[in-house]
């Protein structure tokens, strides 16, 4: 079984997954931000491909972003770092990046060394739904790689259903239309949107993510879905830890575990 399908089955609350972008703050600390996410109790981590143009993202993955691609970071030195890491990391591994680079690379040589690395799913933000079904769908399947895909509040409810009902693994519920970047809370509205789709009883499981940074936004996310995807706030905490993985998810935690 997929390892993402087989976290949600047997652990469908409450989870963690945290974003940091490949190549930031350091070329050749991918591998042991990985293991400490682990380590440290993370349920999934997405491991960002450095893109100079990342429409989705605010600024402090925009920065990372350019920093990760200033250090020399590509996506085949990342798939080398890979190589060896299910030799000791159990959890679910996605990668998340924009189509240029993987259509640069190959789509069916990116999945083929996804596999090879044990990379278990993929998120392509400006993956269009349609492109995906006509295209790529097969060639993922063949490979046993989730592609997931994106909802935001402005997605039509029969686009969610028909995402919910060609798409494994889970879905990614953006919290808003803006772009990712820590929030202190999530209005009403918001949280209408999550119970909105909560109330449709899709198959897949759904994570929230964009804007989660503390207790308040956390559990938030949690009361409607399986989780929450943390990005800007972790990525920040590991740059004034000046890479110190360790350091940077034990205040994360401390943040949205926190006592209100």
């Amino acid at each position: 079984m997929n390892r993402i399908n087989q976290l949600f089955s047997t652990n469908p609350r409450n989870l963690l997954s945290i974003y940091f972008c490949a190549g930031c703050p350091t070329l050749d600390g991918t591998a042991e931000v990985i293991r400490s996410l682990e380590r440290n109790g993370v349920n999934m981590i997405e491991i960002g491909i450095p893109f100079s143009d990342p429409m989705a993202d605010g600024v402090v993955i925009q920065d990372a972003a350019t920093k990760a691609l200033r250090n020399g970071m590509s996506l085949r030195l990342l798939f080398s770092q890979l190589e060896e890491i299910r030799r000791d990391v159990q959890i679910p591994l996605i990668l998340m990046g924009y189509l240029n680079p993987i259509m640069q690379f190959g789509f069916e040589a990116f999945c083929q060394r996804c596999v090879e690395c044990g990379i278990d799913g993929v998120i392509i933000p400006d993956l269009p739904f349609r492109d995906y079904e006509m295209t790529y769908k097969a060639i993922a399947d063949r490979y046993d790689l989730r592609i997931i895909m994106l909802i935001t509040p402005e997605t039509s409810l029969e686009r969610v259903r028909e995402i919910d009902a060609h798409t494994d693994g889970f879905i990614y519920m953006v919290s808003s239309a803006a772009i990712t970047g820590a929030q202190k809370d999530f209005n009403a509205a918001k949280q209408a949107y999550f119970k909105r789709i909560e109330e449709l009883g899709l198959r897949n499981p759904r994570m929230v993510g964009f804007g989660i940074s503390n207790r308040q936004t956390f559990d938030a996310a949690c009361a409607h879905a399986s989780g929450a995807i943390i990005g800007s706030r972790f990525v920040t905490l590991l740059n004034e830890a000046n890479g110190g993985a360790d350091q940077a998810i034990q205040t994360l935690k401390q943040a949205i575990y926190a006592s209100i």
